[in-house]
C-alpha cells in the first residue's frame, strides 16, 4: 500500500505569481529588508509587502527583526516539499534492484494512451433574463490567491 502525499497547495499558490517567484530568487542571496526588495521592482513597497505576506503565509519566507528593520529570509527547506510532491506524482523513484524487477513489473500500472481533445470555447451567449418568482442562479466566486482577488 502506498502512502498518499498531500500536495502543498498553499506553496504552489504562493509561487503562482511572477513577482513572488522573483522575490524568492532575490532572497536566495540572503536576508534583505523590504525597502531594498522594493527597489528591484517597478511596484510600490506596500505591494511588495503583500507579496511577502503571501510567501510568509505559505511558509516560504521568514521575517527576522534586526534593529529597526524587518529582514525577510528564504526558507529553502520548504521548497523541498513542492519538489518532493512533484517527484512522487511524476513516478521518479529509486531504482529497483534486479532481483525485485519481476515483482515491480507486475505491480506497475499500465496507463492507457489517451488523446486529449482540443480546448472548447465556452458558450458566450447572453444570459437569460431572470423570471419573476424563480430563484436566481448564483454567480461563481472570484478566484482568490491567498488575499489577491482576480
Amino acid at each position: 500500500m502506498t502512502r498518499k502525499i498531500k500536495p502543498p497547495i498553499a506553496l504552489y499558490s504562493a509561487l503562482a505569481d511572477a513577482t513572488r517567484c522573483r522575490i524568492v530568487e532575490i532572497l536566495m542571496a540572503g536576508p534583505i529588508p523590504v525597502h531594498k526588495l522594493a527597489d528591484a521592482f517597478a511596484i510600490s513597497r506596500p505591494a511588495i509587502s503583500r507579496h511577502l505576506r503571501v510567501l510568509k503565509t505559505a511558509g516560504l519566507v521568514a521575517e527576522v527583526k534586526k534593529g529597526r528593520e524587518n529582514l525577510y529570509a528564504l526558507r529553502p527547506d520548504k521548497l523541498g516539499r513542492a519538489v518532493g510532491w512533484i517527484e512522487a506524482v511524476s513516478g521518479k523513484t529509486a531504482p529497483v534492484p534486479a532481483a525485485a524487477a519481476p515483482v515491480a513489473e507486475k505491480r506497475a500500472i499500465a496507463l492507457p494512451q489517451v488523446e486529449v481533445a482540443a480546448m472548447v470555447e465556452p458558450d458566450l451567449a447572453p444570459a437569460e433574463k431572470p423570471v419573476r418568482g424563480q430563484p436566481r442562479t448564483k454567480r461563481p466566486e472570484p478566484v482568490s490567491q491567498m488575499g489577491f482577488d482576480f
